[in-house]
């Protein structure tokens, strides 16, 4: 029996928290979850208030949010060697709520058209995109890995955006982000989480095409 449910949609950052599953190896169970009515439905809003995935259920314990999905799981199954030691937990707390704060952020507010006046940046947290992506980008310039040498679960979580970034075009193809994206690409976890979910939307696109 899997001992973690997972609640997600592949369209959506649940391919995160998918990936951050395959990297600890732990066995889990999938549901589906469309967005929608579905996702708003009272039956899984009891799961997460706010009807949007991923979320998981571990040994009873609901968790939701990406950055926390990370966090915890790496916790949890401690075999997997994904949480901080006590010389990376600097770095690791700092950047994990670095990408759940300014970064997604910075990139969500320029997604959508949002760009502070210069004398309101101070109101906004993160000041400015540009100041955002300098800070990562100079983190990363000259390290393998958010905590230096050696892959975490901060890397899951902040590595994620910048993959999506490199991607998309939400984030400028810096030579930093570019060879940090590369890197994570090419992790067997990575990979086997993006053929699942990859599937699962060539799937979906079958079937809708089919209806």
């Amino acid at each position: 029996m899997s001992n973690v449910i997972f609640y997600t949609n592949p369209m959506s950052r649940g391919q995160i928290a998918r990936w951050m599953l395959e990297e600890v190896g732990a066995d889990y169970e999938q549901r589906l979850v469309q967005y929608g009515p579905e996702m708003k439905a009272p039956d899984y809003r009891a799961i997460n208030p706010m009807g949007k995935v991923p979320a998981i259920v571990h040994d009873g314990q609901v968790v939701t949010e990406c950055a926390a999905i990370c966090a915890y799981l790496a916790d949890a199954f401690p075999d997997a060697g994904l949480a901080p030691q006590v010389h990376e937990r600097a770095a690791y707390y700092r950047w994990m709520a670095f990408g759940a704060g300014p970064l997604e952020q910075a990139i969500t507010n320029r997604s959508m058209g949002w760009e502070g006046p210069e004398d309101k940046q101070a109101m906004l947290g993160y000041g400015s995109y540009d100041l955002v992506v300098d800070a990562l980008a100079g983190w990363l310039a000259g390290r393998d890995y958010i905590c230096g040498d050696r892959f975490t679960a901060a890397d899951v979580y902040v590595g994620a955006q910048v993959d999506w970034g490199q991607a998309f075009g939400t984030l400028p193809a810096n030579p930093a982000f570019t060879a940090y994206a590369e890197r994570l690409r090419a992790r067997p976890a990575y990979m086997r989480a993006k053929a699942i979910d990859n599937d699962l939307i060539a799937q979906a696109e079958t079937e809708g095409a089919g209806a």
